[in-house]
Order: structure tokens, then C-alpha cells, then sequence
């Protein structure tokens, strides 16, 4: 449901007129930006959803209070996360991008000439609409053809998912925490091992090697249990990530055979 705009919910009341990301998830720190205007303020099923206009980088989409793109450099997370797996594996022909609600992603698949089928599933319809209606550049990828977007859990999707399904899968998750928490666990990569036909790939957010080093050891770990192949790290500068990733996003990439 959308709600009138409350700032006092986001906005920093040691200075007024600034949005100041705090989370658990980064005790000690916070990240902050000049607010220009509120555009959208509601509460879905799962999270408070907001969107404002900043000063230095466009248009910003919150979740719970945590930046998740902003115009300006969203594509280096959405290049990122997308082409690095894309272009190590030849000829992919499905992919499956579970979250990515902002379209961001799709829109980078579909530049993949090979791609034949984009299936995407998202928990929370309210990202995918206010995505389409206030970032179109980025939630463009909704309009191409091969897309198919379901609304639902991810990981619940995944477990009914035929063997061997998809050439590819990308994991474009918001941080563990609340809806998000069960991406980052080992019974969710063997269902996407079981969903990925040999000799696939899969690429995820992975968080902070400054301040989360036991959840990217623990999905290390799992995966090497779960997937022949390689297991890599990867990382690129996203000015508005400095909290978990420290101004990195970093990217597993799972590649071969399930064991």
C-alpha cells in the first residue's frame, strides 16, 4: 500500500534534509545523501519502499532504509553482476535472475544476443511497479520479449524448478537480512545447483570483505561442498555501496558440474 510521505522515517535528524542509510548490517557507520524531494513513500508485504531525488545522484530507490540503486551509478553493480558470468560460459540460452526487482539486470541480459528465455522472480511486486514508473531507464528491461516475471519466493520457486533448466543464474539479492536472509544459505545454492544444467553458472551479491568476512567464508565453503568448478570473487566501485561492500560490490561466480 502507498502511504503519505513521512520524512522523519528516513531522513537524518542530526541534519535535517539528508537521507542517512544506518543498519545493523554496518554497525558504527552510516552513508548519507542531500534530499532534494521524496517521490514515493509506501510499505509493502515484506519492506517500506522509498524513492527520493538527491542532489548529486539523480533519482534514489530505498528498501528498509537501505540504498539499493541510484540513477547515476547503478550500472556498475547491474554490468557487473550480469556479464561477468554471462560472458564466461558459451552461447547462454536461459537465465534466471531471482530478485532484480528494479529490472536493472534484465535490461543487461537482454544485450546477450544468445539469450533466448529471461525469467525472473521477484517477491515484491511494489519494487517492480515503483521501478517502472520511476527509474524506466533502468526497469526497461521489463519491455523486452523474452522476459517473463513471476512474483513470488525465489527460493520456493527454485525447489520447484526441473533439473537442469537454465544456462544461467543471477542472484540479485538485497543484504541478509528480513526477506533476503534465505539467498545466502546452502540449501539454497543446491537448489540452484540442481536448477543449472552442467556446466553452468551462477553469480550473487556477496557482501563486504571489510566487514562480513564470515558470510562470504560460509557461502564459499557451501558452494565448494555443492558445485565442481570454479568458485570466484569479483569486485567493482559503486560510490553509493560504501556500507557493506566499502565502495566494492562483490560477485561469487559458481561454475561446472553439481556434484
Amino acid at each position: 500500500m502507498e502511504t503519505e510521505t513521512n520524512s522523519s522515517d528516513y531522513i537524518s535528524s542530526v541534519i535535517p534534509g539528508w537521507f542517512s542509510e544506518i543498519s545493523p548490517m554496518w554497525p558504527g557507520e552510516a552513508h548519507s545523501l542531500k534530499v532534494e524531494k521524496i517521490l514515493f513513500q509506501g510499505k509493502s508485504d515484506y519492506q517500506n519502499v522509498m524513492v527520493f531525488q538527491s542532489s548529486t545522484y539523480g533519482k534514489v530507490l530505498v528498501l528498509d532504509g537501505v540504498i539499493q540503486l541510484t540513477e547515476r551509478d547503478e550500472c556498475a553493480y547491474q554490468e557487473m553482476i550480469t556479464h561477468l558470468p554471462l560472458c564466461s560460459i558459451v552461447n547462454p540460452k536461459k537465465v534466471l535472475v531471482i530478485g532484480g526487482g528494479d529490472g536493472g539486470v534484465l535490461r543487461e541480459v537482454a544485450r546477450h544476443s544468445s539469450v533466448e528465455q529471461i525469467d525472473i522472480c521477484e517477491i515484491d511486486k511494489m519494487v517492480v511497479d515503483v521501478s517502472k514508473k520511476f527509474f524506466p531507464d533502468v526497469a526497461i528491461g521489463y519491455e523486452d520479449p523474452r522476459v517473463t516475471l513471476r512474483v513470488g519466493d525465489g527460493v520456493a520457486f527454485l525447489k520447484a524448478v526441473p533439473e537442469g533448466t537454465y544456462d544461467a543464474i543471477i542472484v540479485d539479492s538485497s543484504d541478509p537480512i528480513g526477506p533476503a536472509q534465505e539467498l545466502f544459505e546452502k540449501p539454497f545454492f543446491e537448489s540452484v545447483a540442481k536448477a543449472l544444467r552442467p556446466g553452468g553458472v551462477v553469480s550473487t551479491q556477496a557482501e563486504s570483505i571489510w566487514l562480513h568476512m564470515n558470510i562470504i567464508e560460509d557461502i564459499v565453503a557451501n558452494c565448494r561442498q555443492i558445485f565442481k568448478g570454479s568458485v570466484n570473487y569479483a569486485w567493482t566501485t559503486v560510490p553509493t555501496y560504501p556500507r557493506p561492500r566499502d565502495d566494492w560490490f562483490h560477485a561469487l561466480l559458481y561454475r561446472g558440474t553439481p556434484c
